[in-house]
């Protein structure tokens, strides 16, 4: 049997927690939230600023490259914690670019990208299409000579974060009947090739990208050889990350949750003190550290062939699982005002919502762990 217990917690991932549960704090309360939730850039730029001066979205880019050389279970903390305050921005899309060039980027990408990314330019990555079913290899568009050393794309792409800010967008495609991926400049997108999608979590920034006669250069293409082990990669550290923002947000979901249950009164008691409101949210709690668990299990692990894919697989399923019931339960448990707009519990819900509809809900990763563990 596999060891898959290893939960483990070093001195970094301590260090990021405490620097990010602060810094996440000051800068995102939830009126903030919804006052960006309103701007079309969705984000605060000094905020973002802010973040590269610290080091952040170097973390997990070699030193070589001008990052820290650490690696995604050091970002996991600071993730859990803007999943917490659900601070918005495109540091998770950022940082699965930044992963897509240190797994599969060719040296010169890496060299003339990677440095940037870790200063604080954005990025993103286009995986998921119209008729995408969250497996990683699954890929409509096409990449296709054009003679001329150049690549003529095709196809549309949907769900890609961030994009209106991103330098660089990394695609998966099609090239010469095998899955790839692409690295598009931003400058070689016409202005229409990016459409703003309406999504249920507001505080988040999300495009359609129109692929159609788009031309880029064939050096363009990130490491052929190695196309099939980094879109796994990205599939994985996408549902790490999403896993820690989820974990985070059950969190103050429940704590949301319990504050009001301790100052709301009915019928001259506490509700906090009727069964019916405080065991849930006992349960609710007890969901939350079985996911955080499995979370900072999977961060240890991550990389490690099949123990990684596996841990990572529960962690999802589990923060899933958790602040989709947390979140459930804050709307209901504060009444009539619960279903208003107005109440901060809807906020998480749809943060929840997001995550389950970006690289697979806990039903598609229970499938797979199926597969893997019987």
């Amino acid at each position: 049997m596999q060891d898959l217990g290893r939960i483990g917690f070093s001195e970094d991932q301590a260090v990021m927690l405490d620097v990010a549960t602060d810094f996440c704090l000051q800068r995102s309360p939830v009126s903030t939230i919804r006052r960006l939730m309103e701007d079309e850039l969705g984000h605060d730029p000094a905020v973002w600023k802010e973040m590269g001066e610290l080091g952040w979205l170097g973390v997990a880019i070699p030193e070589a490259f001008g990052g820290s050389g650490l690696s995604l279970a050091e970002v996991v903390p600071m993730v859990e914690q803007m999943g917490r305050r659900l601070m918005s921005g495109p540091f998770i899309s950022t940082t699965l670019a930044a992963q897509a060039l240190v797994v599969g980027g060719t040296e010169a990408q890496k060299l003339a990208i990677l440095p940037r990314l870790a200063e604080g330019t954005a990025a993103t990555v286009a995986l998921a299409e119209p008729d995408f079913d969250w497996e990683p290899d699954t890929v409509a568009c096409q990449a296709q000579d054009a003679g001329d050393g150049s690549l003529i794309l095709s196809g549309r792409k949907v769900l890609v974060g961030d994009a209106g800010l991103a330098s660089w967008i990394i695609a998966s495609v099609r090239y010469r009947n095998s899955p790839a991926l692409v690295l598009i400049a931003r400058s070689a997108l016409p202005d229409a090739a990016l459409r703003r999608e309406t999504v249920i979590d507001e505080t988040r920034r999300s495009f359609a990208l129109d692929l159609d006669g788009v031309k880029v250069a064939k050096d363009d293409l990130l490491d052929l050889d190695l196309a099939g082990t980094t879109l796994m990669h990205l599939h994985l550290a996408a549902n790490l990350l999403g896993a820690a923002d989820m974990v985070g947000g059950t969190q103050s979901c429940i704590d949301y949750t319990v504050d009001y249950l301790k100052t709301r009164t009915q019928f001259g008691r506490l509700i906090g003190s009727y069964q019916a409101l405080k065991h849930p949210i006992v349960d609710a709690y007890c969901k939350y550290e079985q996911a955080r668990s499995h979370l900072y299990a999977a961060a240890n692990c991550f990389g490690e062939q099949g123990v990684g894919e596996i841990a990572v697989r529960m962690a999802k399923a589990a923060a899933d699982k958790a602040y989709s019931f947390a979140a459930d339960r804050a709307i209901q448990f504060h009444g009539g005002f619960g279903f208003t707009y107005d109440c901060d519990a809807q906020l998480y819900r749809r943060r929840a919502i997001w995550h389950a509809a970006n690289h697979g809900d806990a039903g598609f990763h229970k499938a797979k762990l199926a597969k893997l563990l019987f």
